[in-house]
């Protein structure tokens, strides 16, 4: 059984094809500039390499077939037919109230889900596009919808309900929702079993740091609270978003500079951030250089992001009351031993302690490691995120009739003697130009 799965962006489809009977991904890609010209797939097939080429590609219709059309190429393809392909799952970023897991997707789940465009309007109507382009395509298999805000159904309602006038959530649910869901999923349930405990027994602070940031405050194993809100642009510092600031000053430069609702939202989501802040980076590796090298804006970006996340540790520690581990995952958190150090530093007093030369060590995607420091009360995880698996877990259990919320459902990866094929492989290599990177590689400890 073969699982493609689909995250459509507003111009761009990221695309993962796992065979599940062989727990391994036979092909990975993404196809940017949908829509808006240029557009070109970065396609890898397993055995065969990268492949990289322009096509035009005006709509996400066009897109999907594109990547459909790679995955059976004779040269850069993977399969002979489209018969192995037996279930598309979908990332869907905001369902609302309504959905608490994953489902298949009927006529009735896009009524609904359509219903919800308001609460994301940056983000549900190209996953919806991508959904009616891939059903078009592959009308003869199920669909099914995986939800970034499931995860977060769990918090209690002092966690989600707003200091607004109550009738707001009572008319049109506005309420913090929370995003990255499967990612914190994912990190959440791999830290549990790295800790020699249940899913269930651990209390976290999972930061997952790419372009998009958000903080998850995690107790017994389930989601409490998050930074992210109605929408993904409250809370931490990001790429381009704003994050957390006075509600006020919106209103104050809307009458400023004459700005329309439209012209305030692109502002808040597509200008602010580490680009508001530096004037010409998103890219935190080009804000480190750069920060290298004397940019003092650049400097401040840095001093911002990881003052905020800071804050959030301290905010979520004592929302906890115990700590386990602190999480740090996705592409920043993954391979910027400047932010994680930035962030962690000054943290003593409450029992956090992180180890310089582990965490300057602790640069890769392929292998879980431990970057916490001697006498500290509390562990420090760097996990390399893995949603697409949880995309195909929850699409081939939905397919078999035994999937359920997380609470009463177990993934592979829970389980202590999980491996990634592909990862484990990929850090033999990296293991042979950086061996130092063995001792601080963090594996689940042995049953007495």
């Amino acid at each position: 059984m073969d699982i493609l799965t689909l995250n459509c962006g507003s111009s761009s489809v990221k695309y993962q094809l796992y065979r599940w009977s062989e727990k391994k991904v036979l092909s990975k890609g993404i196809v940017e500039r949908v829509g808006i010209g240029g557009s070109f797939i970065d396609h890898y097939a397993n055995g065969k390499g990268n492949f990289k080429f322009e096509h035009n590609c005006p709509d996400h219709k066009v897109a999907i077939k594109l990547i459909i059309d790679t995955l059976l190429d004779p040269e850069m393809g993977v399969i002979k037919d489209l018969k192995s392909i037996q279930g598309v799952g979908h990332r869907m970023v905001h369902g609302g109230e309504k959905f608490a897991k994953s489902v298949i997707i009927d006529d009735e789940f896009l009524k609904t889900f359509e219903a919800l465009s308001d609460l994301a309007p940056l983000h549900n109507p190209p996953n919806l596009l991508g959904v009616r382009a891939a059903k078009e395509l592959l009308p003869d298999i199920p669909h099914c919808a995986i939800m970034d805000t499931a995860w977060h159904q769990t918090m209690p309602r002092n966690a989600y309900i707003y200091s607004l006038p109550y009738e707001w959530y009572e008319k049109y649910r506005v309420r913090r929702y929370g995003f990255h869901g499967t990612s914190f999923l994912y990190v959440a349930k791999r830290a549990a079993v790295l800790l020699g405990k249940g899913s269930f027994d651990v209390n976290l602070i999972a930061l997952h740091i790419g372009n998009g940031v958000s903080a998850n405050a995690i107790k017994n194993g389930i989601s409490i609270d998050t930074s992210m809100g109605l929408t993904p642009v409250e809370g931490l510092v990001m790429g381009t978003r704003a994050g957390d600031h006075d509600a006020g000053i919106d209103i104050y430069m809307m009458r400023k500079e004459n700005l329309t609702v439209d012209q305030l939202d692109n502002i808040l989501n597509k200008k602010s951030g580490i680009l508001g802040i530096t004037g010409k980076y998103t890219d935190r590796r080009d804000v480190e250089k750069a920060a290298n090298e004397g940019d003092d804006r650049a400097k401040l970006a840095i001093d911002i992001e990881t003052y905020r996340l800071k804050k959030y540790i301290g905010a979520y520690y004592f929302a906890l009351g115990h700590v386990d581990a602190i999480i740090f995952t996705a592409g920043v958190g993954e391979m910027s031993s400047v932010i994680r150090g930035r962030t962690l530093d000054g943290l003593e007093e409450v029992g956090i302690v992180y180890d310089k030369r582990k965490n300057e060590i602790s640069k890769t995607r392929n292998a879980e490691t431990e970057i916490t420091g001697e006498g500290s009360k509390v562990r420090i995880f760097v996990i390399p995120t893995d949603e697409e698996l949880v995309f195909v877990e929850d699409t081939v259990a939905l397919l078999e009739g035994r999937y359920d919320i997380h609470t009463n459902f177990r993934y592979s990866f829970e389980e202590p003697d999980y491996l990634n094929p592909a990862r484990e492989e990929a850090i033999k290599s990296e293991l042979e130009k950086k061996p130092e990177l063995g001792e601080i590689i963090v594996r689940p400890p042995r049953k007495r």
